[in-house]
C-alpha cells in the first residue's frame, strides 16, 4: 500500500515524501524579480514544515516582458548566486526544490512602456482584456531560447528541477488553445502544430540542461472554454512529451477565460476536493512517466485513496501551504485533521501572498 509519506525517487531526486507544493504566485520579489529575505523565509518555512519537494512560483525567462508585481526573475546569470543561498537552505531540510519557468503573454496589465506583449495570434485575452501581437518565428525562437538559457541557470543556481508553464492562460498555454492561436503557419491549425511550441521548448530545454537533469511541465487537462485544448487533446501533448524524455507532468486546468463555476473551484465539501483527479487518473493510465494531481486536495485520507486506487503518484498542493506552512509534518505527527484552508483566495492578493486568518509575514513565522 502507497502511503503519502513513502520515500521515493524523481530522475535521481530522492524525495522524502509524496506531497508537492504546487507553484504559487508570490509575489514577494523585488521590482527586479529578485529574492528578498520575506521571499527566502516563504521557501525556508516550507521545507522546514515537511514539504519533501517545493515548486517555484513563475519565474519570469526574459524581462522583455512586463511582469506580475514582485514575480520572480531568472532572465539573466545575476539571479544564480542568490539563487545557490536559497537551494542550499531547502537542501539542508532534506527537501527539493524545482524553479517554475513561465512567459505571461497576454496575461498581464501591459502597463510598462517599452515592453512587449505575446501571442500566437492577435487575440484578445478574454480574462485580461489585452491584445498581444502575434509572434513571428524569430521571436518563437527567441522565447524558445530564453526558456532554455533560464533552465541552464536554474541548474548552475543548484535547483533540483524545473517546470514549464503550459497551463493557466499563460503563453506556452495559449499555443496549445485554439481560440487564441489562429496561425496558419507550423504552429497553428491542428493539435500536432498547435504543440509545436510547447514540444520545441522542452527539447531547447533538454539540449540545454542535458538528458538526466529533471524537466517536468504543468499543463490544463481542459481550458473549459469554447475552442479551448479538448482532453484528448492534452493527452496527444503529454504523451509526446514522454516519448522525448518528459520527467513528470502536473494534470491541472483552466484559466480566467474559462466559463464561470468550470475547472477549479472553492472546496466546501469533500466531494468538492481533488477537482482535477479523474483527468489525471486517465492520463497515468496511458504515461510512462509519473503524474502529479493538483486542485483542492485536502483531507489525508481521500489522498492516501488517490494513491491506491490510481497510478497517479504524486499529490500537489498549494493553498493549505499558504494557511498552514507546516501542515506535512502536522500531518506526519498524527494530527490527521484536514487543513485549515478554506479555499478563499483571499491570499493572492498586491502587496505578497498571505493566509488572511494568519497574516503574519513568513519571516515571522
Amino acid at each position: 500500500m502507497k502511503s503519502l509519506f513513502d520515500q521515493t525517487q524523481l530522475a535521481g531526486m530522492k524525495l522524502k515524501n509524496r506531497f508537492i507544493r504546487s507553484a504559487t504566485y508570490d509575489g514577494l520579489a523585488d521590482e527586479r524579480g529578485h529574492m528578498t529575505q520575506e521571499l527566502f523565509a516563504v521557501y525556508e518555512n516550507l521545507a522546514k514544515g515537511g514539504a519533501g519537494t517545493i515548486i517555484t512560483g513563475l519565474a519570469q525567462v526574459t524581462d522583455l516582458e512586463q511582469p506580475y508585481p514582485a514575480q520572480m526573475g531568472i532572465y539573466d546569470d545575476s539571479f544564480i548566486d542568490e539563487y545557490k543561498k536559497l537551494t542550499e537552505a531547502i537542501h539542508h531540510y532534506d527537501a527539493r526544490i524545482v524553479l517554475q519557468l513561465a512567459c505571461l503573454g497576454s496575461q498581464t496589465s501591459f502597463t510598462a512602456s517599452g515592453k512587449v506583449m505575446w501571442g500566437p495570434s492577435q487575440v484578445e485575452d478574454l480574462g485580461f482584456k489585452t491584445t498581444p501581437a502575434a509572434m513571428t518565428t524569430d521571436e518563437i525562437l527567441f522565447v524558445q531560447t530564453a526558456f532554455a538559457d533560464a533552465a541552464l541557470r536554474a541548474k548552475q543556481a543548484g535547483f533540483d528541477g524545473v517546470q514549464m508553464h503550459a497551463a493557466h492562460g499563460y503563453l506556452l498555454n495559449k499555443f496549445l488553445t485554439p481560440y487564441y492561436n489562429r496561425r496558419t503557419d507550423s504552429y497553428g491549425g491542428g493539435i500536432e502544430n498547435r504543440a509545436r511550441m510547447v514540444v520545441e521548448t522542452y527539447m531547447a530545454i533538454r539540449e540545454k540542461v542535458g538528458p538526466d537533469y529533471p524537466v517536468l511541465i504543468k499543463i490544463n487537462s481542459e481550458d473549459y472554454m469554447s475552442q479551448g485544448m479538448t482532453f484528448a487533446e492534452c493527452k496527444y501533448v503529454c504523451k509526446v512529451l514522454v516519448q522525448l524524455g518528459i520527467t513528470a507532468i502536473e494534470i491541472s486546468g483552466g484559466s480566467s477565460s474559462s466559463r464561470p463555476n468550470e475547472g477549479p473551484v472553492r472546496v466546501v465539501t469533500p466531494e468538492q476536493e481533488a477537482y482535477f483527479q479523474s483527468y489525471a487518473a486517465e492520463i497515468a493510465q496511458e504515461l510512462t512517466v509519473p503524474v502529479i494531481a493538483v486542485g483542492g486536495n485536502r483531507d489525508v485520507a481521500s489522498m492516501t485513496a488517490i494513491l491506491n486506487d490510481t497510478l497517479i503518484e504524486y499529490i500537489a498542493l498549494s493553498r493549505p501551504l499558504i494557511c498552514e506552512p507546516n501542515l506535512i509534518d502536522r500531518w506526519q505527527s498524527g494530527d490527521l485533521n484536514r487543513a485549515k484552508c478554506v479555499s478563499c483566495n483571499k491570499c493572492f492578493r498586491r502587496g505578497g501572498t498571505r493566509c488572511i486568518f494568519n497574516c503574519k509575514k513568513p519571516s515571522d513565522v
